[in-house]
This record gives C-alpha cells, structure tokens and sequence, in this order.
C-alpha cells in the first residue's frame, strides 16, 4: 500500500471526524434550547389549576382571561410574559413576599409560569375607568409630566404614554384596578415589595394622595 494513498486515508478519516464532531454540536445545542412556552397548557392551569400540586385555578382570583373583576387583584389579561414570569419568580424570593402568591408560585415549575404567562399574553384585556373625577387630572399631570419638586419621573416614561409598558422591561398599566396599583405604590414605599428598586425609591417620593390620582388616572388608560 502507497504512501499517498495511507495519506488520502487519514484525510477521509479525520474528514469524517470533524464532520461528526459538528453534526454532535450542533445536535447538542438544538436539545440545549429551552422549551417553548406552551399557551394551551398555560390556560388549562389557569382555569382548572392543578390539585395534585395544591396549585388553586388562577381564574378564581384573577378573572376569565386574566380580566379580574376582584379590585385587589390585578387585571393580568394582555401583560408581558417576561414580566409574568418574573413577577412569579420573585413570589418565590424575600422581594416579593405575599401569603397568597408565594405559596403557589413555590408548587409552580418553571415551565408552568412560562406557560402560564404565554396565556396570558395572548388574552384581551377589558377597558376600566377613572372613577374619581376630582383627583384624576392630578394623576394624568403626575403620569405624564411626573412630580418635578419631588424628583419623581412620568410613569408615561417607563409605562408608554397608554400604559403599554414595554415589553420585558416595564408592565402594562392600561385599565389596571385602582385599589390594586395603590397597594402596590404602598407596598414600594413601605419595602414590603422590594423587587424593583427603582419603584421603591420613585413610591418613598409621592403621598398617599398622588398615588391614589395617578391609580386612578392609569384605571381609565386605554
């Protein structure tokens, strides 16, 4: 046997090595890729919950398709998926401390939030309103120019002038319960909810009163 053809040889094998070395790669990083959030799965355990798990269907609180008529519980209908997620997350942790949430966000897998949370997005949100029509101009000046002497931003800033938000980065607003987004102003001022610093520090800023026009003002958002 040739020299040259020993040679031509050890090419092809070591051809075919690499050539087995990419197809493991690449097979490695598609298997490596997180699982797609599943909206059907998410709706059956927002609506039927998951008794097995102690998991309570979410509709019971948060209303068809995330639209809660309860004023203490938050309209989830239309909100982010990433924010979903993170908020659920952080029930799990000292930042967002709550009796009711924590103890189901702990029996949630990752997988369910993400699934949960892909519902959610999905579903159309139901209009609100302003119902205190004396303290609602002091909330639409407060959203959209913020609180100058107190150093206090326009919400508009973050939340999108509609209260949109911006996906992945700040919650959707629009119609939100009045009673809710004043216990969460609370909440921040306080520290008892301390997952965003940045709201901490803005809510320390704002009386009890401004808190109330701007929840106000957000409720009627469109």
């Amino acid at each position: 046997m040739n020299r040259a053809f020993l040679s031509f040889s050890k090419s092809l094998s070591v051809i075919a090595l690499a050539a087995s070395s990419m197809v493991s790669v690449a097979y490695a990083n598609e298997t490596a890729k997180p699982a797609k959030a599943d909206a059907s799965k998410g709706e059956a355990l927002y609506t039927s919950g998951d008794a097995a798990r102690g998991l309570v269907a979410c509709v019971s609180c948060h209303g068809a398709a995330g639209n809660s008529t309860i004023t203490v519980n938050p309209k989830l209908s239309g909100q982010h998926e990433a924010y979903v997620v993170k908020q659920l997350t952080d029930f799990t942790t000292p930042a967002r401390n709550n009796p009711v949430m924590t103890t189901f966000a702990k029996a949630m897998t990752a997988e369910d939030m993400k699934n949960v949370a892909a519902f959610l997005a999905t579903q159309k949100p139901k209009a609100g309103a302003a119902k205190n029509k004396d303290i609602v101009e002091l909330g639409k000046k407060i959203y959209r120019a913020g609180i100058a002497e107190k150093n206090v931003p326009a919400c508009a800033g973050c939340h999108s002038p509609n209260g949109a938000g911006i996906p992945a980065q700040f919650p959707r607003l629009a119609g939100q319960h009045q009673d809710y987004t004043v216990a969460q102003l609370a909440n921040f001022s306080k520290g008892t909810r301390a997952n965003s610093p940045q709201m901490v520090t803005i809510a320390k800023r704002m009386s009890e009163e401004e808190m109330k026009a701007v929840a106000d003002y957000i409720a009627g958002l469109k």
